[in-house]
């Protein structure tokens, strides 16, 4: 039988510290594609979850509601990709990237080299849409999960996935 995150919580502050580990599986794997998708790279997204793993043990006695743990460490992972992503240096504009034609021969290069553009692209929304249009297009959530794991509003999330949908059209317009 699976334990609840209640259940875990409540029995890691008691001193079953071992139990955590439930949570770090459950959560690494549940968003882990977040990570990456924020920040771009696997390396930065491990990074990023540990980092917020361990800010959710150290802190677990402020979780108010320890059956919504996903929840409050969702919130604590997004943190840490928003202070990943402002550390990072400016990225090449999109205008710098020869965008693929149709006469190459070298595929799997081409492909590295949309991976980049879009990278980059990325990179140019703002972290609230890119943190909403990584929820919706890659993680595949409903809008009603997104609202309730952000605390936001489920038309302003919307009009962010619109927005990065926009924005991403505009860098992008000119790769095929």
């Amino acid at each position: 039988m699976e334990l609840s995150d209640g259940v875990v919580v409540r029995r890691v502050l008691q001193g079953d510290a071992e139990l955590y580990r439930v949570l770090v599986e459950r959560y690494r794997r549940q968003f882990g594609r977040y990570a990456v998708g924020m920040l771009g790279d696997h390396d930065s997204a491990a990074d990023a979850m540990q980092e917020a793993l361990i800010r959710a043990y150290d802190s677990l006695d402020t979780c108010r509601n320890p059956d919504r743990f996903g929840a409050w460490f969702f919130r604590i992972l997004t943190n840490q990709c928003h202070n990943a992503l402002a550390r990072r240096r400016p990225t090449a504009e999109l205008d710098s990237v020869d965008p693929p034609g149709d006469d190459r021969a070298d595929q799997p290069l081409e492909r590295a080299e949309l991976a980049q553009a879009i990278e980059r692209a990325l990179q140019g929304l703002t972290a609230e849409q890119r943190e909403a249009f990584v929820m919706k297009q890659v993680d595949g959530r409903t809008y009603e999960e997104m609202a309730e794991l952000l605390g936001v509003g489920m038309d302003a999330l919307k009009m962010r996935v619109h927005r990065a949908r926009d924005a991403l059209r505009t860098s992008l317009g000119g790769l095929r």
